[in-house]
């Protein structure tokens, strides 16, 4: 498994997305991708999840003999708890869920115009002095407030989580990202199911012996950015780590290039901010 360096951080390159797993089956989830070699778990306290994150986080390391130490694991806290008490609050109850002194990554979920950054990035910042997170970052932040979180962060930020796949042009916000240092981890990498079915990744990834997940999946990845897809079934989650023993060619990059679209957003709640276009 690739790591990717980020501000003094060593994330996994792929990791295991949690939306929408619920109960027993994100337990065994989690339990199963550990078993297989994951070593990055990526939940949310708006997930709903963390405890059953927790419980399969603990079984997977008990049975794979591994330490707290050798799992990442990344949660985050809500706009509408960003306010510094409201977020202290949602940083304690994250970690009493998931049964963690720490997490390796604490991030902001979605920025909040209603609550002042600075008020928010200090208290993410002081979640981090104060030992509950290795690593602070934020997610679904666009290259504008990049820019201004930098400025006010006391402590390195280390990634920006936002939707990235073959479909959507990202590249103002990875580059504002990349010119401060931070890593980007990409979300709803499969497009939420719209990739199995492209044409064009169908082929490259058979020529290559592998499937269209795989070939989108390599295609990030081969950019240096980290991935957490989500799946509970055992046979996607092998398939998904097995991205590191093949390469994709110029053209073939090219071609999953030109998929781009300035429609191609599969998320989009109304409590986004101002996308970059």
């Amino acid at each position: 498994m690739t790591d990717v360096e980020a501000n003094g951080a060593r994330i996994p390159a792929i990791g295991l997305g949690t939306l929408g797993l619920k109960d027993e089956a994100c337990a065994a989830a989690v339990k199963t991708a550990v078993r297989l070699g994951y070593r990055h778990i990526d939940t949310a306290e708006r997930y709903g999840n963390e405890a059953e994150v927790g419980d399969g986080l603990h079984a997977g390391l008990h049975d794979a003999g591994l330490r707290r130490e050798d799992v990442f694991v990344t949660t985050k806290v809500y706009h509408d708890k960003l306010a510094a008490a409201d977020f202290e609050r949602s940083v304690d109850q994250s970690l009493k869920k998931l049964k963690l002194p720490w997490v390796d990554l604490l991030l902001i979920h979605w920025p909040n115009p209603k609550v002042p950054l600075a008020e928010t990035i200090g208290a993410l910042c002081k979640a981090k002095r104060e030992g509950r997170t290795r690593h602070i970052g934020v997610a679904n932040f666009p290259s504008a407030l990049i820019e201004e979180a930098v400025k006010l962060a006391s402590e390195p930020l280390v990634t920006n989580q936002i939707e990235v796949h073959p479909f959507l042009d990202q590249s103002k916000v990875l580059a504002a990202c990349r010119s401060h240092g931070l890593s980007v981890t990409a979300y709803c990498p499969l497009a939420r199911g719209k990739v199995p079915g492209s044409l064009i990744l169908e082929r490259i990834g058979r020529a290559l012996g592998k499937s269209a997940a795989q070939a989108s999946l390599r295609y990030l990845v081969q950019q240096g950015l980290i991935v957490i897809p989500r799946t509970a079934k055992p046979d996607h989650l092998a398939a998904n780590l097995a991205v590191f023993d093949f390469s994709l060619s110029e053209a073939e990059t090219a071609e999953i290039n030109a998929l781009k679209r300035p429609d191609g957003r599969v998320v989009y709640p109304p409590h986004a901010p101002k996308w970059d276009t």
